[in-house]
């Protein structure tokens, strides 16, 4: 790919290192039976190895000047779609697959966080996130309670499931070579982690909570709720605290007391 001309919107940088390749498909735990969504195909390097290891790929890649380039591989089992991902809704994009799937990427360092999002709120079929992002990026994800990094990815990834990083990744491993190291991150989604919360609202609910970060959670929920009404569900040392020092299962109280707030001025 050194005759490529790379595209700086789109965030191209590509990995050729076949045992780095071969190591993010594990971390994955693609085997023959696996179902893989990759987004961003790039040269087909990590397509090449998906395509051996798992039962079906469906690869998308926004960037058309590389269509011959990856037909041109002769991947079997591998559909491509040269669109933009997030174009496409997840109720057509699951059509594609017959049953529960697993995303596997390199993902473009300018879009990470709106992809990851929309995988988690949106896809009902997606068992597995395992990506290359940039480093501090996954630390946000893995972020513990208090640290400076956790916020609001942390929160609803655990929300949805658990996330760990599963191996550092050098920038040297990279073509054209980025300005930062990457890590491959890898999320378990378990759809039914906290079945009778509303998803929609606890996500706009967490948001709300960290909308200003030096804010205490009493200064933060008092745009949306009467602050004396939220003094009579919540103790003061509770309304006092701020958002990056609640567990998720804090969150989870605090929401369905909020929850029946609500109720109670509507």
């Amino acid at each position: 790919m050194k005759d490529f001309v790379f595209k700086k919107k789109y965030g191209q940088n590509f990995i050729s290192d076949a045992n780095l390749l071969r190591a993010i498909a594990n971390d994955a735990g693609v085997d023959e039976k696996s179902e893989v969504l990759e987004i961003g195909a790039g040269a087909g390097s990590l397509t090449g190895v998906l395509s051996e290891m798992a039962k079906k790929v469906v690869s998308f890649e926004i960037d058309k000047d590389l269509e011959e380039k990856l037909f041109g591989l002769g991947l079997k089992n591998v559909e491509f779609v040269f669109d933009d991902f997030m174009n496409f809704p997840m109720s057509e994009i699951e059509k594609m697959f017959d049953g529960k799937f697993k995303v596997v990427a390199n993902l473009p360092y300018y879009i990470t966080t709106p992809i990851i999002f929309k995988l988690l709120e949106n896809g009902q079929k997606v068992e597995s996130l395992t990506i290359m992002v940039q480093k501090e990026v996954a630390e946000k994800f893995c972020s513990t309670v208090g640290d400076g990094d956790y916020g609001i990815p942390t929160v609803m990834t655990q929300f949805y499931g658990g996330a760990k990083i599963t191996r550092i990744v050098k920038r040297q491993m990279f073509y054209p070579v980025p300005n930062v190291d990457s890590a491959v991150l890898h999320i378990d989604i378990d759809r039914e982690k906290f079945p009778n919360v509303d998803r929609k609202k606890f996500s706009k609910f967490v948001k709300v909570c960290f909308s200003m970060r030096r804010k205490t959670l009493l200064n933060n929920l008092g745009t949306t709720f009467d602050k004396q009404k939220l003094k009579q569900i919540l103790d003061e040392k509770t309304l006092a605290r701020r958002a990056e020092s609640f567990s998720i299962l804090e969150f989870i109280e605090i929401f369905e007391k909020c929850q029946t707030l609500a109720q109670s001025q509507n």
